[in-house]
């Protein structure tokens, strides 16, 4: 056989398109994802435990974590909690819950979104293009800076008086967001339409959360102003 005949032989070249972690242990769950997100495109890792996750983030490199809370042993609120110990990587939280408690739980420990069962896939794949085109969307202005905080949008990397603060891939970009339009005032309505980028079943509360923890970890409670009855705003420079 010739070289060209093998090279006609040879299968197809693998989808490049990005790689998502999946972590669910229902196989009927796991096995309809796989085939959905993988006719759109993207390439997928699924692990059926929160202990092969943290295995699998240090073997690869995802773009994104789609992660269940009713993981056995290790539930999905504490591998969040050490994935976020290391990594920034966008997660997508699932969860057979839909109470308010367990949403606020998960944003706070980092999650980037939360889709509650029964869900369907559709919805999922446009929560995770969502966030991913929120993750890769370019602009100009690159670097913006107020007083000594400096955020670096190709990098996804804030310091503040040159020491770099580790804030969620959603702290990111709900602070980048509003740094790009300082001085004004954004409701959280507006601000959950603008960086979840969909209607989303956390409400506005967790705008409020978010901006806390973000407010928390650069020690900088003038950088995002609260307007009263209004919303938030950056500081100008």
């Amino acid at each position: 056989m010739t070289s060209s005949a093998s090279a006609r032989l040879e299968p197809p070249a693998p989808a490049r398109g990005p790689l998502v972690l999946l972590v669910e242990d229902e196989t009927s769950i796991g096995s309809l994802l796989r085939g959905y997100l993988e006719r759109d495109g993207y390439r997928l890792a699924w692990v059926r435990s929160g202990e092969e996750a943290l295995l699998e983030l240090g073997r690869r490199a995802p773009q994104l974590v789609v992660l269940d809370v009713g993981l056995p042993g290790m539930d999905g609120f504490e591998v969040c909690r050490r994935i976020r110990a290391r990594s920034s990587v966008p997660i997508v939280m699932l969860t057979a819950r839909d109470e308010e408690p367990d949403r606020v739980a998960g944003l706070e420990l980092g999650a980037d979104d939360y889709v509650t069962k029964p869900f369907s896939p559709r919805e999922l794949a446009a929560r995770i293009k969502a966030v991913l085109r929120r993750v890769d969307s370019g602009d100009p202005r690159d670097e913006l800076t107020v007083g000594d905080v400096v955020l670096r949008k190709s990098a996804r990397e804030v310091t503040v008086a040159g020491k770099p603060v580790g804030l969620t891939g959603k702290e990111f970009d709900l602070l980048a967001f509003l740094l790009e339009h300082p001085g004004i005032v954004f409701s959280r309505e507006q601000l959950l339409d603008r960086v979840w980028g969909l209607a989303y079943p956390g409400g506005t509360r967790t705008v409020d959360v978010h901006v806390a923890q973000m407010r928390r970890k650069l020690a900088r409670p003038d950088l995002v102003q609260t307007v009263r009855g209004a919303g938030y705003k950056a500081a100008r420079n």
